[in-house]
């Protein structure tokens, strides 16, 4: 089709970039720069009532931020555009018109309700629904008849009688029998055009010789060759991508974070830690019914609805979307090395690369058949031993999470403080680990969140030991001049030795009492992050609160 390759990646604007079409964007990304080629962007928005507003900016925006920086397209332009389908519908028609006329195409104006009839009654017949071919095609009055009736007017395309061969890449020759495809529809009532005709109109405007995408696309590519045949286009080198599985072997979808919530919804219920009409405040539906529908897993909730349940349930949620793991403290480098194992094997066997020693190595000769298992442990391992690796590169990584979380209790730490956290946590695994482990250092007293357990162990336990260890101990800091974790640390341990107890015994009261759980970042940087004021007055307040 052209000298130079030209791959492209097609997203619909829905929402955050998923994590398969960050996946699918890489490996076009790769093939486009190993063979010095072209890599595209083209939005598919064709499907009104499915565009999402702000979705666009929101992809492309976890486009940028994983380095997937693209030749043309939105926000660059491009000599093949326009590349946005809305901005292209005279081209379809145009096409649309050429195929009627050839008579490779013609006018259908069934109801939904006709068409809801024959599959039904195909269901019935123990067979599958394939469109029934007219014997004689309606004509240009007929289509204007229709519209005047107030039916849908549509164009569909007269399939060739023959078994279509897919060339793929990867799969190798794969042959779809002529029975399992009927007329589809390539023109809507409303104008635009169906997604199988506009990507095959697109790709042969924008001179694509490439078309990688999920296997799961591989029952359409078919269609696209009988059209393009029809339209005399030549056909692009098609390879489909092994699809991307959870750990449980379900295709990775918002599915998972919707089962999250609806069992922790379910468990908080049963414990009494949240009640029915919190729940449906929170989950957005219109009402309890729809509730019992979700609950029931008929429906889903939307992305709103589950972040503000998640948040009342203090739960994380399992990352989907690319804008997910950036949330939650992935480094985009490390996305982008893990995906593309998803499916694909360096000849040299590495796994840790650079963008650029991806694109070096990338050939589609050895990209696998068979699905690939998102494997979160294995995610995590690449992240912890990235971020720990260079202190710069942390420290900006820390930053751009802090810019995606704006509730973040870091917030509004200065940058020498926000090195100290990323030292005194060496070997976290994401940035959200260390906000989770030092939040408590940076809201007032009356945020704190107390851990019940942590209180009874530590505290409570053995007549209230804990309580009265921070009640002696109070003196010796309040008499501490020095507040820096060396001076703390000399003074702790010296008073533990002096009082004969072990040093555990004074600091594990101290940790709870700032920071109301066992958890915090080393206890001589906590006293010292926190401050001697602040510190005197939490312990002064758990004191008073437990004797």
């Amino acid at each position: 089709m052209s000298d130079q390759v030209r791959t492209r990646f097609a997203p619909s604007p829905t929402g955050y970039l998923h994590i398969g079409g960050a996946r699918t964007a890489l490996f076009n990304y790769l093939l486009a720069r190993r063979l010095g080629g072209t890599f595209i962007i083209r939005v598919e928005d064709t499907d009104q009532t499915r565009n999402i507003a702000g979705a666009e900016d929101k992809l492309l925006d976890d486009m940028r931020w994983l380095g997937l920086d693209w030749d043309e397209g939105p926000r660059v332009g491009g000599d093949f555009g326009p590349y946005h389908q809305s901005q292209r519908l005279q081209r379809y028609q145009a096409a649309a018109r050429q195929l009627l006329d050839a008579g490779r195409a013609y006018y259908a104006f069934d109801t939904r309700e006709e068409l809801d009839e024959l599959r039904t009654a195909a269901e019935k017949a123990g067979g599958s629904f394939y469109y029934p071919r007219p014997d004689r095609f309606p004509s240009e009055a007929d289509a204007e008849r229709a519209r005047a009736e107030g039916r849908p007017v549509v164009l569909r395309f007269l399939y060739p009688d023959e078994d279509i061969t897919v060339r793929d890449e990867i799969l190798g020759d794969v042959t779809v029998p002529r029975s399992e495809v009927d007329d589809f529809v390539i023109l809507k009532a409303d104008g635009f055009p169906t997604y199988h005709f506009a990507v095959v109109v697109d790709d042969e405007d924008m001179r694509i010789t490439h078309v990688l995408r999920g296997q799961e696309h591989l029952i359409n590519t078919p269609k696209h060759i009988a059209l393009q045949r029809a339209l005399g286009y030549r056909t692009p080198a098609f390879a489909h991508l092994p699809v991307i599985l959870a750990a449980g072997g379900s295709k990775m979808s918002k599915r998972e974070k919707d089962k999250t919530v609806r069992d922790a919804v379910r468990d908080a219920v049963a414990a009494g830690t949240l009640d029915e009409a919190r729940v449906l405040e929170l989950s957005g539906v219109a009402d309890a019914e729809q509730l019992k529908r979700w609950r029931k897993k008929k429906i889903q909730l939307d992305a709103d609805g589950l972040e503000r349940l998640a948040a009342a349930l203090q739960l994380d949620l399992p990352e989907i979307d690319i804008h997910d793991f950036r949330r939650s403290g992935y480094l985009p480098e490390v996305i982008l090395n893990y995906i593309a194992l998803l499916g694909w094997s360096p000849a040299d066997g590495r796994e840790r690369m650079t963008l650029a020693e991806m694109a070096g190595q990338f050939d589609l000769s050895r990209v696998g058949k068979t699905n690939a298992r998102f494997d979160r442990d294995k995610l995590l391992s690449f992240n912890t031993d990235t971020v720990n690796a260079d202190p710069e590169r942390a420290l900006a990584g820390l930053k751009d999470y802090l810019a995606v979380n704006p509730a973040s209790p870091l917030q509004g730490v200065d940058e020498a403080t926000l090195r100290t956290l990323l030292e005194i946590n060496a070997g976290y695994r994401t940035y959200r680990d260390i906000e989770h482990k030092c939040a408590a250092l940076f809201v007032e007293d009356e945020a704190l969140a107390w851990d019940d357990k942590a209180v009874e162990k530590v505290l409570r336990k053995g007549d209230k030991a804990g309580v009265t260890q921070l009640a002696a101990v109070r003196p010796a800091l309040a008499d501490l001049a020095d507040w820096s974790p060396e001076g703390l640390e000399t003074a702790l341990k010296q008073y533990a030795e002096q009082n004969g107890v072990g040093f555990g015994k004074v600091a594990q009261p101290l940790r709870v009492a700032l920071t109301g759980s066992m958890i915090s970042p080393p206890i001589f940087h906590t006293l010292s992050l926190l401050g001697k004021e602040t510190c005197l007055r939490r312990v002064d307040a758990v004191v008073a609160r437990e004797t």
